[in-house]
């Protein structure tokens, strides 16, 4: 019987067909409510907002991460307890969308160059974490992970010891938020992994055999393409599935 990694394999010109289920390269959820996983003890929701910018509600928190755009965007959800900025480019950092959005007992987790740049008063709200550090919010242990250009005519987007990305452990879940990066060794090094998003768009970050060859040493459970204006998704979930890891891409509503 045909696996549904054999019918990943198929890539994106050919879909198949498991049992009753018509199966493609990537799985695209978009749900009305979310994307839902469960965790030891609750669930992780995710919701896409806007290419690099999404809302993830986990047991007793509602985290956003790089938000950007106004508040508009984010009707609905509820108001943060934790936002996550990962550099300072425009469309993760927005201080006048961070103050709209962020509540009384809303914390910020930025690196340092962001933190150095928050208006006074979003800057009590807020720590700034340098690569390698690690603390905790609530239940949930935060690593700054590295972010950061490789390519030689790259280097100029993303120093190497600027950016963050994070890897947050929720109630025994691992989540990797890669920020602006290229396949960094320190993302190619990451284990357990659960849920990972990856950007992958020229010349910023990284090209799709880049990203899908990250994801295929590292291996997350599932992985979210985000940040990749410009790039197929479908072509980067077929590569991943040549790759023969047990790694689901979900295709996210970013650009709709």
């Amino acid at each position: 019987m045909m696996t549904r990694r054999d019918a990943l394999k198929l890539g994106a010109a050919g879909a198949a067909v498991l049992g009753a289920t018509t199966v493609m390269p990537f799985v695209a959820r978009a749900q009305e409510g979310g994307d839902t996983y469960e965790t030891e003890t609750g669930e992780i929701t995710i919701h896409p907002i806007d290419h690099a910018s999404f809302v993830m509600t986990v047991p007793g928190m509602v985290i956003y991460a790089d938000p950007v755009g106004g508040a508009a965007a984010y009707e609905g959800h509820p108001e943060p307890d934790l936002i996550l900025i990962t550099h300072e480019h425009g469309d993760h950092y927005d201080a006048e969308t961070l103050a709209a959005l962020a509540g009384e007992d809303t914390r910020l987790i930025t690196n340092p160059a962001v933190h150095d740049m928050l208006p006074e008063e979003l800057k009590a709200k807020a720590t700034a974490m340098a690569n390698g550090e690690t603390m905790t919010v609530g239940d949930i242990e935060i690593e700054a992970i590295p972010a950061y250009n490789t390519t030689e005519d790259r280097l100029q987007y993303h120093p190497q010891g600027r950016d963050n990305g994070y890897v947050l452990t929720i109630d025994g879940r691992r989540v990797y938020i890669a920020g602006d990066t290229e396949d960094i060794p320190e993302m190619r090094a990451l284990e357990d992994i659960y849920i990972a998003f990856v950007p992958m768009n020229l010349p910023y970050t990284m090209d799709i055999e880049q990203a899908a060859s990250a994801v295929a040493e590292f291996a997350p459970t599932y992985v979210y393409p985000y940040h990749y204006r410009g790039q197929d998704p479908e072509a980067f979930a077929a590569r991943v599935a040549e790759a023969d890891v047990d790694t689901e891409v979900v295709q996210g509503p970013w650009y709709d």
